[in-house]
């Protein structure tokens, strides 16, 4: 049943909660279209297909939104508590830091169920159908694509680099197109100036260039028997094939194998697939070299009893005769070379696979992190309102911000190290949460004992105190 105190509490939760939440969905939004900003302009794009590039932003922040909202409004919502005094009214009344901390503390584990069926259910779908819109929006126009001053291999087979371009994105100057035909740069082209225009059907885009040079090279490869022909023009039209750009308007399964794609059945069901090839590459690589190498096989090949020989042997010069030691040297050296390759090869694709079983770990614990963090940043933010009693937007805002920005570095470092295997999938995961329980729970003990921790006067007091000791103490070596 909801006693008053419950309802008084809530009521003063909810509103902050909601308002910081709408807050952070909008700063991350801001954030995403300042990192792309550059893609999207110029590329024609229509207001539905704005807003949903806006929603599945906003839908894909929302896990990270959650925790901040939880911090900020539960230190606002204690803050303003202990600033009204009505902390210590409640607590004149017998009732215990624990109490009026209980129904937020039940809100905050019911915003963490929900937060990791939305990480479960609806970011895969989300960031699936973000990444294809994304994809569309940036190569739809590649003419749109080519900044001036930068080298643009999106176009296969090809690298352009233009000195300039003019602000409608056609004229453009000081052309350079390289055509990558094998190891060796065979064909350039250098134009003074230009003009670039797709075509009606998106499949072509031209180049109609002006006072230049195309330069070949032909001749035999891997031979420096080879000449060079170079071709002076006044103008000279440049098509290129767009064909592999129409990929954009295929389905979502163009990124369907990412992790961040897949919900927890999908992830542990890619994972057991991985796991499953790993083993067989073990298995292949182990029976790759039994089969190349008899010793392999063996328990212990130093138990070998050889006949007709009274003594172990000191080298193997004493068992292979010398009509024999060429041959051998030989044999030994090719089952040697073959085997370096085998593992060559196979240890490469046992690291790729191991590299992907890690993705896959660390997107199942990932979702249960990020759900856990809504609880861990009410454990840190509850206590610490309680402690500073300040309401308001600015002092819990400073706070906020200095355990939100420890989280995401730690959120940060621990998800790129679990990626290279420096740490376990799990440690690294959870490392925020590994970090900030404690501090969580330190906070919480120091609250419950009316702590002073963040009272300015507390430290000031405590700061003359020391003085007066150690002035004391130089008065009296004085005086000895």
């Amino acid at each position: 049943m909801i006693k008053r105190l419950d309802k008084l509490i809530l009521r003063a939760f909810i509103g902050p909660f909601l308002a910081t939440f709408l807050i952070a969905i909008f700063v991350l939004i801001l954030q995403f279209f300042w990192l792309w900003i550059d893609d999207f302009v110029g590329k024609g794009i229509d207001m539905l297909t704005l807003a949903q590039v806006i929603l599945y932003v906003a839908a894909s922040w929302v896990p990270v939104a959650l925790p901040l909202a939880m911090l900020l409004s539960t230190i606002m919502t204690f803050g303003n508590l202990g600033e009204s005094y009505e902390l210590v009214a409640i607590k004149s009344a017998g009732i215990s830091l624990r109490r009026f901390m209980r129904p937020i503390m039940v809100v905050s584990v019911l915003i963490a169920a929900i937060a990791f069926l939305f990480n479960n259910n609806i970011i895969p779908i989300v960031n699936l159908r973000l990444n294809k819109l994304k994809y569309e929006i940036v190569y739809s126009k590649p003419a749109f694509d080519i900044k001036a001053g930068v080298f643009y291999d999106n176009i296969p087979g090809y690298v352009i680099k233009l000195g300039s371009k003019s602000e409608d994105g056609s004229s453009i100057k000081d052309i350079m197109i390289y055509e990558q035909g094998n190891y060796l740069q065979e064909n350039m082209i250098i134009a003074d100036s230009g003009s670039m225009k797709v075509s009606d059907n998106k499949r072509f885009l031209r180049f109609k260039l002006y006072n230049g040079t195309r330069y070949e090279e032909r001749g035999m490869r891997n031979t420096t028997n080879t000449e060079m022909i170079r071709v002076r023009f006044k103008d000279y039209d440049k098509v290129f094939d767009l064909s592999s750009f129409m990929r954009v308007q295929s389905d979502d399964s163009l990124f369907k194998d990412n992790y961040r794609m897949l919900s927890v059945r999908q992830l542990q069901r890619f994972n057991d697939s991985v796991s499953y090839k790993i083993d067989s590459i073990s298995m292949r690589l182990r029976r790759d070299i039994g089969s190349q190498f008899a010793f392999v096989q063996l328990h212990d090949s130093n138990r070998l009893t050889l006949p007709r020989i009274s003594k172990a042997p000191a080298s193997i010069d004493q068992i292979i005769p010398d009509s024999a030691k060429m041959p051998s040297a030989d044999a030994a050296l090719s089952k040697i070379n073959s085997a370096q390759s085998s593992v060559a090869i196979l240890s490469g694709e046992l690291g790729s696979k191991d590299r992907d079983k890690r993705h896959f770990m660390f997107g199942i614990h990932q979702k249960f992190a990020l759900s856990f963090a809504c609880f861990v940043m009410f454990l840190i933010g509850a206590p610490l309102g309680a402690i500073i009693r300040k309401g308001g937007i600015g002092t819990p805002l400073v706070f906020a911000v200095i355990f939100f920005a420890v989280f995401h570095l730690l959120n940060t470092a621990g998800e790129k190290l679990a990626k290279e295997g420096v740490l376990p999938v799990f440690t690294g995961t959870w490392l925020p949460s590994i970090v900030l329980v404690p501090i969580g729970l330190f906070l919480t003990y120091k609250a419950m004992r009316d702590s002073q921790l963040f009272n300015k006067e507390f430290y000031f007091r405590t700061a003359r105190q020391v003085r007066e000791i150690f002035a004391n103490l130089k008065r009296a070596s004085n005086r000895t």
